[in-house]
């Protein structure tokens, strides 16, 4: 791969990897989860699933994707030739293009509350002194008429897509890497914020002991799939996004220390969202009931806001934080089927994001609609796109994890070996043991976060 695709720095390397995996899934998905999970006690679990069993199949998918140095499908072909193992990788791929089409209309979401909150428009004729149940009814009444609506919902899309397309064109160094090293450090500086202030709120003790001292009695068999599942979707495996990028690590990256950084900053990320959400909604005696993904967002949260001094300021830095990890996801997600166009059908970097990009101004609106005009159609009882999620995310990433867990630990553990030692010119002794994960305890527990997903 010519050098220009190769991430020209550590840090750079670091920021684009760490950015594919912060995302919406850190954001709102961890706070809700860890609520219904018992708070610590899912927190516990769901950081041993990142060390015993996130970080090893990180590795499998970094060693495959830098030990081929191409797509995804391209790398179960260069190692597994004349053979139907390139499913493997086109699961990912396929995987990853669908959810991109109704993620964009989640991150358009969070640009259209940005814009509002910026304007004030979300908290037009909002009175701090209306009682809890009315403000949240306020809310949650102006969140669904928003993601029912046509134009906004649209344009905001269509906005995330564009600006995908600019970046992605500019390449993976001026491009991905250089948006990446200044949205990652930015992030974290705006999380920070939140936490003192989060921090600083009256009664914010009781919610910091809610999330941080567990209870053992409430880690259950279905709390440990749920923390497991949290763990994988937090750090996109499956979805070939870090094939796609350690295609482009050099070869003298140390693969252990940078999985060990990313996982470590990506469970930081959620791990500061707690400490953001569970004082806050302790603070001003919130239904710890209503901390589900898109309510905890744009309904609790905004009447978080509501009751604080400088409201516009705080909801306005919020929704720019959720912007900004939204649109590292959306980057990173998009340059899976990017660099597959561009490998498998030999077009130039220009021609394979239009190719990936375009059709999604209308697969995207497909889904954006799918809550106003388009409500009726239904695909299994399902709307478009709650059909979409669960098929991706249900079902096809956890299959996509499966057959990597028995490629890496079975086919071809020679790859796996070689990778994490760069061939003999480093030392890691953790080879032993993240092939005995690969090979024995990933695939199991991947299949029981499916088999609950089916039943």
């Amino acid at each position: 791969m010519a050098e220009k695709n190769k991430f020209g720095s550590k840090i750079g390397l670091v920021a684009a990897t760490v950015g594919s995996a912060i995302g919406l899934g850190n954001v709102w998905r961890f706070p809700a989860e860890a609520q219904q999970g018992g708070g610590a006690a899912f927190l516990l679990v769901y950081v041993l699933c990142v060390f015993l069993l996130g970080i090893p199949v990180m590795l499998a998918e970094f060693s495959l994707g830098r030990g081929a140095g191409t797509d995804a499908v391209g790398a179960y072909r260069k190692f597994a030739p004349r053979s139907p193992w390139w499913i493997a990788g086109a699961l990912p791929v396929v995987a990853s293009y669908i959810i991109l089409s109704f993620y964009m209309v989640v991150a358009g979401w969070t640009l259209g509350y940005f814009l509002q909150s910026v304007s004030g428009a979300l908290y037009r004729g909002v009175d701090v002194a209306t009682p809890d149940a009315a403000l949240d009814g306020i809310f949650a009444a102006r969140m669904q008429e928003y993601i029912c609506g046509t134009s906004g919902p649209l344009l905001n899309t269509y906005a995330l897509i564009a600006i995908n397309l600019g970046v992605l064109l500019m390449g993976v160094r001026k491009g991905i890497e250089r948006i990446s090293n200044v949205l990652m450090p930015l992030l974290f500086v705006l999380l920070l914020v939140f936490c003192s202030v989060s921090l600083s709120l009256p009664g914010a003790a009781e919610g910091l002991k809610y999330f941080l001292a567990p209870d053992f009695s409430k880690i259950t068999p279905a709390v440990v799939v749920a923390a497991l599942g949290q763990a994988f979707f937090s750090l996109s495996l499956g979805m070939g996004i870090l094939i796609t990028y350690a295609a482009y690590y050099p070869k003298r990256t140390r693969l252990v220390r940078t999985a060990v950084t990313v996982s470590l900053l990506d469970m930081m990320a959620a791990v500061l969202m707690g400490f953001i959400i569970f004082p806050a909604v302790a603070s001003f005696g919130l239904d710890g009931a209503e901390m589900e993904g898109t309510a905890l967002v744009f309904v609790t949260l905004p009447e978080v806001f509501a009751r604080m001094p400088a409201t516009q300021l705080w909801s306005s830095m919020f929704f720019f934080l959720l912007l900004v990890a939204a649109l590292t996801s959306t980057i990173s997600i998009a340059e899976v089927s990017v660099s597959f166009v561009q490998n498998r059908f030999r077009r130039s970097r220009r021609s394979a994001c239009m190719i990936v990009l375009v059709p999604l101004f209308l697969l995207s609106a497909l889904s954006a609609l799918s809550f106003g005009m388009l409500d009726w159609v239904r695909i299994g009882g399902l709307g478009i796109f709650d059909f979409l999620d669960t098929a991706a995310t249900n079902f096809m990433l956890p299959v996509a994890s499966i057959l990597l867990c028995l490629f890496m630990g079975w086919r071809k553990p020679g790859i796996l070996r070689g990778e994490l030692c760069n061939y003999g010119s480093d030392d890691s002794r953790l080879r032993g043991p993240v092939l005995f994960i690969i090979r024995w305890v990933a695939p199991l527990l991947i299949l029981a976060v499916l088999a609950t997903s089916v039943l």
